[in-house]
């Protein structure tokens, strides 16, 4: 009976996954808020309440939510391994200014300020202190699938949020101490703590030396056999094995998890081991946020609305304070400090654990208990809708100290100039090509170490939104000769497209696209030539493939271009 249980509520959960969050993706509302609300009407307080009095609706609900929450905490720990991967642990040792000095920061004060929030609200100075321990953590779930999804982890707002996060991680550790010592005032706090400290750093040098001096032989021996089975096998058992270890030494299992990513980041398995855990990592994360939607009751809101509204938006603003003050002090710029601010605002998963401690141990009353897991589920649902607002915010505050390009400044004093939107490493590629053929051009791009970087080499380039009009009247739009469009994001592609056109009509627009759907919408905005990244990638390595077979020079470029010239031919047909 219980795997038919077990089977029904899989079922439920494919079919939400692909009904639902289609339908939010669709409208750009986001995969994540799409399971949350999913998981609101298929949980017990949603469809949940109805299925005694209507027996059929008991098959579209998920009879027991927490026989799932094992799978979807797998899904926080394989989110948190594949950043470590992505990461290293020179890039982590760069971060440190952001890790130790605005996590801590922000942790220590939002904690206080919490506290201090609910003793006012009349609560007790052990339930007061309980509730600013819980509160103080963001949701590192929610916000890292966030940014993964939009391509921003590496911005200067994913660096800091990280950096942040990662603080938060490592104050599992005392804040669960205190509300045990809490608990047991009798207890040595002194001894605690010390257990505790060096049972952490036993965990955590275990993890490393583990993988620096086993897991690494171990892939490679696997390498040898040919078998990616094998191989993800042995990944698999080494990301396990470190949540478990960080798990039993009182650390959170996510952070165990990433440390296992960051001792493979520079190793040659990498790509191959983070394309083949994707899809896992996916629908168990989304099994998360399902059950993070199955614990919002909806007629505890309804009862307690007037209470709930004022707690949800005062501890969104109050984080959002908090974050930002942080990360100002630390010399975070201006649109960066309030784009993390805002995304960081939620409170996160960890409430969950501490809020079950607390009221175990007698500390949590049961009914402030409910309020509370109320209160940061909700938060956490508005997470997607918080980071709309911090992109809308962070673009608005664009002023940086390596001179910024803003909406009151005077336009540059160029004409017949190129300007580039974006200047990753394929704007770079064109700059340099213009440079060598003395085409004057100004370039634009959001990640201000990257402006410093270039600016230092010499090269015209300026912090700016490129698909904001104004921002290009202040590049000499109405000037410019040509506009060339590089940016990684299709959505940001389209607005600068858009905005190049309707400042300078008569100005050729060159784009780069992901793909062929993305290439047919940057036509219809106005893009005059278009050049999807697959199409190109394909092309040259047909030719590389001809050369390599012996076909001479003139013989491959000729088939190249005609084929080029069919995929553009196509294009322009499928768009008529």
């Amino acid at each position: 009976m219980e795997d038919q249980l077990w089977l029904h509520d899989a079922l439920v959960f494919l079919i939400v996954a692909g009904v639902v969050v289609p339908i939010f993706h669709r409208f750009r509302l986001g995969t994540v808020l799409g399971f949350i609300v999913a998981g609101v009407v298929v949980g017990p307080f949603g469809f949940g309440r109805l299925q005694f009095d209507v027996p059929l609706i008991s098959h579209l609900v998920i009879g027991e939510p927490e026989q799932v929450e094992p799978f979807a905490e797998f899904g926080v720990v394989f989110l948190l391994f594949v950043l470590g991967l992505e990461l290293s642990f020179a890039r982590l040792w760069e971060m440190k200014r952001y890790v130790l000095g605005v996590g801590t920061f922000q942790v220590v004060l939002t904690m206080m300020l919490v506290a201090v929030a609910a003793a006012l609200l009349g609560q007790p100075g052990p339930v007061a202190i309980v509730v600013g321990l819980a509160l103080a953590l963001s949701s590192t779930a929610i916000v890292m699938q966030l940014l993964v999804e939009e391509r921003r982890l590496a911005s200067p707002t994913g660096r800091v949020s990280l950096s942040v996060l990662l603080m938060q991680d490592l104050m599992v550790v005392p804040a669960l101490i205190i509300v045990s010592l809490m608990s047991d005032p009798d207890g040595d706090i002194l001894r605690e703590v010390g257990i505790a400290l060096v049972e952490a750093a036993v965990a955590v040098t275990a993890i490393l030396l583990l993988g620096r001096f086993v897991l690494r032989p171990l892939l490679r021996q696997a390498a040898l056999t040919g078998s990616r089975e094998l191989i993800m096998a042995i990944v698999l058992l080494a990301v396990v094995a470190a949540a478990i270890g960080t798990d039993a030494a009182g650390l959170s299992a996510e952070l165990g998890a990433f440390l296992a990513g960051l001792l493979l980041a520079e190793s040659e398995y990498r790509h191959q081991i983070e394309v083949d855990l994707d899809p896992f990592k996916g629908l168990l994360l989304g099994l998360f946020f399902t059950t993070v939607g199955m614990s919002i009751d909806l007629a505890v809101v309804a009862d307690l609305i007037l209470w709930i509204v004022p707690a949800v938006l005062g501890l969104v603003a109050l984080k959002a304070a908090v974050t930002f003050v942080s990360a100002r002090m630390f010399g975070v710029p201006l649109a960066t400090a309030a784009e993390a601010a805002i995304l960081l605002s939620q409170a996160g998963e960890f409430g969950f654990v501490v809020f079950a401690l607390a009221r175990s141990d007698g500390l949590l009353p049961a009914g402030t208990s409910q309020f509370l897991i109320v209160v940061v589920s909700l938060t956490m649902a508005m997470t997607p809708l918080l980071a709309r607002m911090s992109r809308t915010v962070g673009r608005r505050l664009e002023t940086v100290e390596n001179d910024a390009i803003t909406p009151g400044r005077e336009p540059l004093a160029l004409d017949g100039h190129v300007v580039i939107g974006g200047f990753g490493r394929v704007g770079r590629t064109i700059a340099r090509v213009l440079e060598a053929e003395n085409v004057p051009y100004v370039a634009l791009d959001q990640d201000a170490r990257l402006v410093g970087q270039e600016r230092k080499a010499g090269r015209l380039i300026y912090f700016g939104d490129a698909g904001r009009e104004e921002i290009l009247d202040r590049a000499g739009a109405d000037r410019a000769r040509a506009f060339i469009v590089t940016v990684d994001s299709p959505h940001n592609a389209e607005l600068m497209v858009r905005a190049a056109c309707r400042r300078r009509p008569n100005a050729p627009v060159y784009a780069r696209a992901r793909d062929a759907d993305h290439a047919r919408a940057l036509r219809r905005l106005g893009a005059e030539a278009v050049v999807p990244e697959a199409v190109e990638g394909s092309l040259q390595l047909a030719g590389r493939v001809l050369a390599g077979l012996g076909y001479p020079d003139d013989a491959v470029s000729r088939r190249v271009e005609q084929e080029r010239e069919q995929e553009l031919l196509k294009l322009e047909a499928e768009e008529g």
